[in-house]
């Protein structure tokens, strides 16, 4: 339990910022999700467009403290490289 006023005010702080920092991965979770329903149904254009927004979601949760922008840019790579597996399989 906080005694100084200080102590009191980093709690609110760290409970603020946490609410803020699970809502943006939250938003992340279910773009991803999303994208992964569009592959799973083999749609290509669903899943590009998916895909586009999953990246905007991701370099906008990148540009605060809550991800690393090299974690997003590993996230969009993989998630890049599954739908060019599902591009090429038709084709092979």
């Amino acid at each position: 339990m906080p005694n100084t006023e200080s102590a009191k005010k980093r709690v609110r702080q760290s409970v603020k910022r946490q609410a803020l920092n699970q809502w943006r991965k939250r938003r992340v979770k279910n773009q991803v999700k999303s994208f992964l329903d569009a592959l799973q149904s083999k749609d290509v254009s669903a899943a590009e467009a998916e895909l586009r927004k999953v990246a905007s979601v991701l370099d906008k949760v990148s540009s605060t403290s809550t991800m690393h922008r090299n974690t997003a840019a590993r996230r969009k790579s993989r998630l890049a490289r599954r739908l060019n597996a599902l591009k090429s399989a038709p084709a092979a």
